[in-house]
Parts: C-alpha cells; structure tokens; sequence
C-alpha cells in the first residue's frame, strides 16, 4: 500500500529531517497558536506554549502510533493542550476549588443567540473569561472532555468543573446579549 503525505511527513519527522519540522510547524504552527489562545490570554504565554509544544512534540514523536489520516494533527493539538494546562496550573494557581466563589451564580440557563457575532469577536469572549472558567470551558466545548476528565485533568472536583463550566457559559451569555444590546444601540 502507498503512503500518503502525512504518512511520509511523519517518516521524516521520524528521522529527524530539519526541513520536515519546518515544514509541519509552516502547516499547523497558526491552528496550534489558536488552540493556545483559547486558553491563555497573553500572546507571550502562547508563544511559549506554542513553543514548548513543538519542542515536546520533537522529543516524543517516537512515541506517536499513526493511527489513519489526521491522526498526526490529534496527536498535536492533544499535546498543545496538555501544555496549555500544564503552563495555566505552574503560572497562574487558578485551578484550586475555592475559585467557584469568586463569582456571583448567573442566573438563566438560556442559550445565546450568536447571529451576527464574528468568531472573532466570541473568541475575545472566551479569551476574557477568568482563568478557571475559561480553561473547564475550553476543555468541555472544544476538547469534548466530561466534567470527570476535566476534574482529574485541573485537580479539582467533579462538580467544581461542572459549576465552573455553568457559571462561564452564563458570563459568556451575559457578554454576548452586553455586545448586541450595545451594537443595537448604535445603530438607533
């Protein structure tokens, strides 16, 4: 059976080719950074994890198993994420329970209406949120993670996860319905 491009990319990874990690840096190195910034606000907190993941990434890649098409790129943004959380919890201290009550419950479990919001502008959203509610909510919207996997990923418990995880969606409601009021307002 003939390889296909990721199937070389990865054997020339494999064989430490310096213009194969060049060229897999050109090809994910923005999507990472993305997936970076989604858990970490400061663009030099996403350089660094950016960078450390690549370094991670040239160090372990013996370990990666392809497993088909994409499986290069899970494998990838599983480290980048990891790096992320790994970076949040030595940087910031954030992850401990007692940050649930740092915040008032928002009431309304409601879901936004995201008409006319840019992605980018959501993102900002995201990026603003504290520090524990943004990485749980990061976790479980994009990651895909269960409240479960969430506590054991951060140290924290169980329902700690799923209160941050509440109270973040209800400030991210809160700011989208503060942006579409105040866009609405200019327009009047």
């Amino acid at each position: 059976m003939e390889e296909n491009k990721e199937q070389i990319l990865i054997r020339r990874l494999l064989a430490k080719e310096e213009a194969a990690w060049k060229e897999l840096f050109g090809m994910h190195s923005g999507n990472l950074a993305g997936v970076c910034s989604r858990y970490l606000p400061g663009k030099d907190d996403v350089h660094d994890v950016l960078q450390n993941s690549f370094i991670k990434m040239f160090r372990s890649i013996e370990t990666f198993e392809y497993r088909g098409i994409g499986s290069l790129k899970a494998w990838m943004m599983r480290i980048t994420v990891n790096e992320a959380l790994k970076h949040i919890k030595q940087h910031s201290g954030v992850m401990a329970d007692t940050d649930v009550n740092d915040f008032p419950d928002i009431a309304g479990d409601e879901e936004p209406d995201l008409e006319e919001i840019s992605q980018t502008v959501i993102m900002k959203m995201i990026q603003s949120l504290p520090d524990g509610y943004r990485t749980v909510f990061n976790l479980f919207v994009f990651e895909k993670k269960s409240h479960k996997e969430i506590a054991e990923l951060l140290g924290i418990a169980e329902n700690s996860s799923a209160s941050q995880f509440h109270r973040a969606k209800g400030l991210l409601t809160r700011k989208i319905n503060e942006y579409k009021m105040s866009k609405e307002a200019q327009y009047e």
